[in-house]
């Protein structure tokens, strides 16, 4: 039975998956269930011109909505779920917070909507956070 269980979660609907997994694994009240949104800055995701400021400050506010989004939606289960609003590196900052708690599964979201070649030759955030844990990973794939 897990302990902690850390959902990673953006919004889409490829990270909608994973909640939805955890909704099916059905944890039991003692479960610890994390929900993490990553904000990752760089200078292609600014867009519009805004200055760095803004646009993080505008990147906060649509995670923190959509944090809120998926905690409502887990509630509805009957789940009991504390957000975390991180930045950086969205391996770096799971695998770090999966340790900090000590976290037994990582619940991630998947898209087949890239070719299995382009995957294979630059890595995918899932291989990458294999490697990274030191716990299980559920990749929930979006169908």
């Amino acid at each position: 039975m897990y302990k902690n269980i850390l959902v990673a979660y953006n919004g889409t609907p490829e990270s909608r998956s994973a909640l939805h997994e955890c909704i099916l694994i059905h944890p039991p009240s003692t479960t610890a269930i994390h929900l993490l949104a990553v904000i990752q800055l760089s200078a292609n995701g600014m867009a519009g011109g805004y200055a760095p400021e803004i646009a993080f400050a505008v990147r906060t506010q649509t995670m923190g909505e959509e944090l809120a989004a998926g905690r409502t939606l887990m509630a509805a289960a009957g789940l009991h779920v504390k957000t975390h609003l991180e930045m950086g590196e969205p391996v770096d900052v799971i695998g770090a917070l999966a340790d900090a708690l000590g976290t037994d599964l990582v619940i991630v979201g998947h898209s087949r909507r890239q070719k299995f070649s382009a995957r294979w030759w630059r890595g995918s955030m899932d291989a990458l956070l294999v490697e990274r844990v030191k716990c299980s990973v559920l990749v929930a794939v979006h169908r």
